[in-house]
């Protein structure tokens, strides 16, 4: 779908839809300058320095849409590698809609969705890990996904993979050259080398893989599910934590029916804090659908937050909840909850690292509580430096590696042939490949650009 009209000149808006004081609209293409230039009287673009500014009107068919700022980035000095003119206009949907149409008209075609992006991959500007970057840039919700995202444009994820690539192709070539030798049966790669490199990239792959789970915290954010029986306090928790008034407080058991999720960062972290209903056994329909979704959102999370009242605490309840979050195999902490009112231990409660005795209502000891969240978040981090996978493209792309480095030493294990271990060092070239876009499908591409903003 993307490569059909790769030549085309495109045009979209570069900023969101809705009013603003301003808005840009990005033009690309081999015929931008010229497109733009049947618009915009001022000045002959084709004839102006790249990386200028120029102020002027915009008309068009005799009517002056607006009064904006021309930006020109020349080719190959832009983002997609082509000619650019990026026309900052008045933020009116109106003007944006007007001075759209009127590119159209003269030329141009509106973009697909990721499409700029497309080009400057194409044009070789940045690698695919790059451009799934500039994706996740935008759609970064914490400090943690920023600077992770903006890692990976500046190119550190891809010299990895760079560097692991070379170092395998240099032993490839060294096989092929034994292949061209055949008749005289030489070996020009060192043999135990070879297991040596295999072992180092089989590691650092290793390390990758592992990173995926704190990937996934960075990008996703670290959910937490708030659970307990009714009126402990979830919903005062959550408020609490959150500095505001979200959720329905209520001393009448069962005012939470449905889950309530909002997001909160810490220590540059995202923290998705999810209120439920509390776990009882109801005769009401409504709050039977609420608890069924509690238990959904249970199996789903990352932590779990167990509230009990202190000052009604019973040893059953305490046993039952105790038993059933450690078969549950999840992180856990029990909070003792109230304790403005009652800060004595029951007998029956074994004090451990796993409870915490707060009040959400006086909001006693939360601090506390949000540096044990960044701390159990934190678990899954991978020790060192390096970059960290949030991509399930990369991640299935990396265990296919892993398989293939398994597979060549495995053959050197067992003496293969080098035409059949250089058939496997190739396949796993080519899975390197295939992460960065050296190797790639249209396919791939239309999948990977069709969830980009348009404008982008």
């Amino acid at each position: 779908m993307y490569y059909q009209h790769a030549e085309d000149t495109i045009a979209a808006p570069a900023t969101p839809q809705g009013m603003g004081a301003i808005a840009v609209i990005r033009v690309s293409g081999s015929q931008a300058l010229s497109i733009v230039n049947r618009l915009f009287p001022t000045k002959d673009l084709t004839q102006v320095p790249s990386h200028t500014l120029h102020v002027g009107k915009i008309i068009w068919k005799n009517q002056w849409l607006d009064e904006v700022v021309v930006s020109v980035f020349k080719a190959p000095r832009s983002y997609t590698g082509e000619d650019v003119v990026e026309i900052s206009s008045h933020g009116s949907p109106v003007i944006v809609q007007r001075i759209l149409q009127a590119l159209t008209e003269a030329g141009a075609r509106m973009a697909l969705p990721g499409e700029f992006t497309l080009r400057s991959f194409l044009h070789g500007k940045m690698d695919l890990t790059q451009a799934e970057a500039v994706a996740d840039l935008i759609a970064a919700e914490s400090e943690a996904a920023v600077q992770n995202a903006l890692r990976h444009i500046r190119g550190g994820f891809s010299a990895e993979l760079q560097q692991l690539r070379n170092q395998l192709l240099q032993f490839a070539s060294l096989i092929e050259l034994e292949l061209d030798f055949s008749e005289e049966d030489v070996e020009f790669a060192d043999r135990q080398a070879l297991k040596q490199l295999l072992n180092a990239i089989d590691q650092r792959v290793q390390q990758l893989l592992q990173s995926y789970t704190w990937g996934n915290v960075v990008k996703h954010g670290f959910q937490v599910v708030i659970a307990g029986k009714p009126n402990v306090g979830k919903s005062t928790l959550l408020n609490a934590l959150l500095n505001e008034n979200r959720a329905i407080v209520s001393d009448i058991p069962g005012t939470t029916r449905d889950t309530v999720e909002e997001l909160i960062q810490l220590n540059g972290l995202l923290f998705r804090l999810i209120d439920t209903a509390g776990l009882r056994v109801s005769e009401d329909v409504v709050e039977q659908i609420g608890v069924a979704r509690t238990h959904e959102k249970i199996l789903q999370a990352d932590m779990i937050l167990y509230l009990f009242d202190i000052t009604q605490i019973t040893q059953s309840e305490w046993e039952q909840a105790l038993t059933w979050l450690q078969e549950l195999r999840k992180p856990y902490l029990i909070l003792l909850n109230k304790t403005d009112l009652s800060s004595t231990l029951p007998k029956f409660v074994k004090p451990n690292q796993q409870i915490m005795l707060i009040s959400a209502q006086q909001r006693l000891h939360l601090q506390e509580l949000k540096d044990r969240l960044v701390e159990m978040a934190q678990q899954s981090r991978v020790q060192g430096e390096g970059s960290i996978i949030t991509n399930a493209r990369h991640y299935a792309a990396l265990q296919k590696v892993k398989q293939g480095i398994q597979d060549i030493y495995l053959g050197l294990e067992q003496h293969i042939s080098s035409d059949l271990l250089a058939n496997d060092i190739r396949k796993c070239l080519h899975d390197l490949g295939e992460i960065t876009g050296e190797v790639t499908t249209e396919d791939i591409l239309d999948y990977i650009f069709s969830h980009f903003c348009i404008g982008k």
